[in-house]
């Protein structure tokens, strides 16, 4: 009986410490949890209230993202180089100049938040007489984009004009969308409220050697 007692407790001890090791590997093998973005109900307020004032948005000002606001959200995208989601993403946020939180910052834009370069998929024989798919993709949208010293330049350029009355904060927020749009109108430009590389030139504001490539690419 003693020897029997024994082996039982021995066998139970195996199974145990089999049972233990196989949820131990089950647990490392798992994947990392996928971090979601998401807007705060100030940050979808701020949408909201830009929105509005654009004439984008005739909704309230309620933080809450329902299907009107997510139209006029997937409107803004679809004008701005970004995928027309609906979505308040990282990308989008920062497209309307809104401050981001500590947690929000840490976690990094996605390839995804952009309009894709259009693919086209055709068909291609290989070695082995089969008909394979590829896909023909054009070359990615240069998006022209001014710096944050550019933009304080172009305000503080304005102020002395008596085209913007805001401060110099290197954010392209919808006074100094106002303010350009007037420089530009004055000045035979294209009125679009963007500081394109037209009206950096214009202003006479540098352009950085990146802005100088890309430029060379557009034109190419």
């Amino acid at each position: 009986m003693f020897v029997s007692l024994m082996l039982g407790i021995n066998a139970f001890a195996q199974t145990t410490s089999s049972a233990r090791a196989e949820v131990s590997q089950t647990s490392s093998s798992a994947k990392p949890k996928k971090v979601i973005f998401r807007a705060t109900k100030d940050q979808i307020k701020e949408v909201q209230t830009k929105l509005k004032e654009a004439k984008r948005y005739s909704g309230e000002v309620t933080g809450t993202l329902d299907e009107a606001i997510r139209a006029s959200i997937k409107n803004f995208q679809n004008d701005n180089g970004l995928k027309g989601t609906g979505t308040l993403n990282r990308a989008t946020l920062e497209k309307m100049s809104i401050e981001l939180t500590d947690r929000q910052k840490l976690i990094p834009v996605s390839d995804s938040s952009f309009a894709a370069a259009e693919v086209k998929t055709t068909s291609k024989s290989t070695m082995g007489g089969k008909i394979e798919n590829t896909a023909d993709s054009k070359p990615k949208k240069v998006i022209f984009r001014a710096t944050k010293d550019q933009i304080t330049e172009a305000q503080k350029m304005l102020k002395a004009k008596s085209m913007y009355s805001g401060e110099e904060t290197g954010k392209l927020d919808d006074a100094t969308r106002d303010g350009l749009k007037k420089f530009q109108g004055a000045n035979d430009v294209k009125v679009t409220g963007t500081l394109n590389q037209i009206t950096l030139e214009k202003m006479g504001i540098a352009l950085t050697d990146k802005q100088k490539a890309d430029a060379a690419d557009i034109n190419k």
